[in-house]
């Protein structure tokens, strides 16, 4: 098949969606498919293993649509494969295109809004009607799949999980170390590295002091100077914040760990704590997310439904090793179900199982390109006016609903 990846976000910015279409991408490729990755990231000098079209970026979104357009119908791609999340304007206009021009279109969410928010689920209702029934929806998770069902009601959502190959996290030997809790997150306020180092605390406090304890907390962010500085102010010399990694470093560095923490609460999937139950870590994270998929209590690990519930069963396996090890052998010993080889095989059949549809009236084309710099127009019916358009603050508010305006989310001075 002839597949074209549509992302807004890619490589070399990192991040879920960024890794997952690479990776995705390449397995695709392995198994025989040609595949094009679509984005308005830029990045002139990157080096890629798979075919990249970087278009212009956001102030030149009008012309990025319609060099996206001519690609898609130039190059006869049998399937369009857009990656969203909340905020995605190449990957809307790449479904828009695809239903308008009769190509197969299909459209992943890879975030999770949070409960109870009005204008995400009023974006989703007027892209939906945009794009029109020929385009598929799917989801990285059940979780994320349910908050789709219930603003798109009467649509089928179906789940296509991200992917891993298990073997590369199980090659390092274990290493011999002091208890060694990680985590890996972009260090960013949705992923709540300030409240993951109040759990820390929390923890070593549960110790006893005769227990030495080391942590770990790898990537990099906006917050990360706040967090560099709590750990210096609160004297947590303990906790290591060595920034970005390379996948090969986690790896080595999970060798010579033993539970890996996931504090976000809004985790549409977790791809890093997928990667660290293969490295044979013991996962602690919060149930909220899609970390339950593969993570079952008291088997992979722990569900949790607050920091300081996650700070007591960390504490509780660091002084059980004996079920500390049993979790952490399944893990290292066991595949889990988002195998590579899986997940290529349920994108296929998602691919195959989408009817070829037949192109809509050049009329319908204009609606699909950005309008201007400041809206998006999201038409209800081909070659009629918009009836919703909602302009890129209204939209960036609409985002806005996947964070909780929580005091445990901010960092606070010691104290």
């Amino acid at each position: 098949m002839k597949i074209a990846l549509v992302s807004d976000c890619y490589l070399p910015r990192l991040g879920g969606i960024e890794m997952h279409v690479h990776d995705l991408a390449v397995q695709l490729r392995r198994a025989g498919h040609a595949v094009t990755v679509f984005t308005i990231t830029d990045s002139p000098s990157h080096a890629s293993d798979v075919p990249v079209v970087r278009l212009p970026a956001l102030g030149g979104l009008p012309m990025a649509t319609e060099r996206l357009r001519e690609a898609l119908v130039r190059d006869h791609f049998d399937v369009v494969h857009a990656h969203t999340s909340l905020f995605s304007p190449l990957a809307w206009s790449a479904a828009r295109i695809a239903a308008a021009e009769g190509l197969r279109a299909i459209i992943t969410m890879h975030s999770l809004p949070a409960a109870g928010g009005v204008l995400v689920p009023l974006l989703l209702a007027g892209l939906d009607r945009g794009f029109g029934p020929s385009v598929r929806w799917t989801a990285v998770s059940e979780v994320v799949a349910n908050s789709l069902r219930q603003a798109l009601p009467g649509r089928k959502v179906e789940v296509l999980h991200n992917g891993i190959d298990p073997a590369p996290w199980r090659e390092p030997e274990r290493q011999d170390h002091v208890l060694t809790v990680v985590s890996t997150m972009r260090l960013a306020r949705r992923k709540r590295p300030g409240a993951l180092l109040r759990t820390l605390q929390n923890i070593r406090k549960q110790l006893p002091d005769d227990i030495p304890l080391r942590a770990v907390v790898v990537g990099a962010g906006p917050q990360a100077p706040a967090l560099t500085r709590v750990v210096r102010q609160r004297g947590m010399e303990w906790v290591e914040l060595p920034g970005r990694l390379t996948r090969y470093e986690i790896q080595q560095l999970y060798a010579a760990a033993d539970i890996y923490l996931a504090p976000a609460e809004l985790e549409s999937f977790g791809v890093a704590a997928l990667e660290a139950r293969c490295a044979g870590l013991a996962v602690v994270a919060m149930a909220s997310g899609g970390v339950g998929e593969f993570v079952r209590p008291g088997i992979e690990g722990y569900l949790v439904d607050s920091d300081r519930a996650m700070a007591e069963v960390t504490a509780g396996l660091l002084t059980s090793p004996l079920t500390l090890r049993k979790i952490q052998e399944h893990n290292r010993f066991t595949d889990p179900s988002m195998t590579w080889e899986s997940v290529v095989a349920a994108h296929l059949r998602a691919y195959r199982s989408i009817p070829a549809q037949l192109a809509l009236s050049e009329d319908f084309l204009p609606s699909i390109s950005w309008t201007s710099r400041r809206s998006w127009s999201l038409t209800d019916e081909p070659a009629r006016p918009a009836k919703l358009a909602l302009p890129i603050g209204a939209v960036g508010r609409a985002a806005g609903d996947v964070r909780r305006d929580r005091s445990a989310d901010r960092i606070l001075p010691p104290g």
